[in-house]
């Protein structure tokens, strides 16, 4: 049962693409993340984009010019403070 509370009714939520559950007679324990379609999750727990959009970024990277000069500016902002920390 892991975590769970034994004997504790749960409600399943669908919001944006996520699903979240959460004890019905527990207010004071706020919900979860269950599951969902892999973007909403990502950017529901904080992310800005999910791995396949990012692939799909790269991927695009290779046909359109103004992307690649971006993603390179990217890449390498990410360089330049990956080396001060």
């Amino acid at each position: 049962m892991g975590d769970l509370l034994p004997n504790e009714p749960l409600i399943y939520e669908r919001s944006d693409g996520v699903v979240y559950a959460r004890y019905r007679d527990k207010p004071d324990i706020p919900r979860w993340i269950i599951g969902g379609e892999p973007g909403s999750v990502s950017r529901a727990q904080g992310s800005l984009v999910s791995y396949g959009e990012w692939q799909h970024i790269c991927e695009l990277s290779n046909e359109y010019p103004t992307l690649k000069v971006l993603l390179d500016k990217v890449i390498v902002t990410y360089y330049l403070i990956r080396e001060q920390k």
